[in-house]
């Protein structure tokens, strides 16, 4: 079972950045697809980022590309989003996922959730 902890979430206001981190309990971290999802009040949880453990390649809803960085710190089982110039629609509960498999901007491709981190960006 591997436990994830969000963290890095404020208010913020737009054209600021932040940067969310997402701790892993799993001790082989590494061998896990790790992707960034979000849910506005409302709306349906969406992809926003993913890195792949086998490459590193990193993969970006067009909404945030451009503006969002995904990383991963294997020493550390910890994955991050940094994000500038963030935006008032970027305002939503954001959770990091963890699978064994390819990275897939497929929510159900996840088998392990975090409990998400408040992202709330002000106009």
């Amino acid at each position: 079972q591997v436990q994830l902890v969000e963290s890095g979430g404020g208010l913020v206001q737009a054209g600021g950045s932040l940067r969310l981190s997402c701790a892993a309990s799993e001790r082989t971290f590494s061998v896990y697809t790790m992707g960034w999802f979000r849910q506005a009040p409302g709306k349906e949880r969406e992809f926003v980022a993913v890195i792949s453990w086998r490459t590193g390649g990193t993969y970006y809803a067009n909404s945030v590309k451009g503006r969002f960085t995904i990383s991963r710190d294997n020493a550390k089982n910890t994955v991050y989003l940094q994000m500038n110039n963030l935006k008032p629609e970027d305002t939503a509960l954001y959770y990091c996922a963890a699978d064994r498999g390819p990275p897939s901007q497929k929510r159900d491709d996840y088998d392990y959730w975090g409990q998400g981190t408040q992202v709330t960006v002000s106009s």
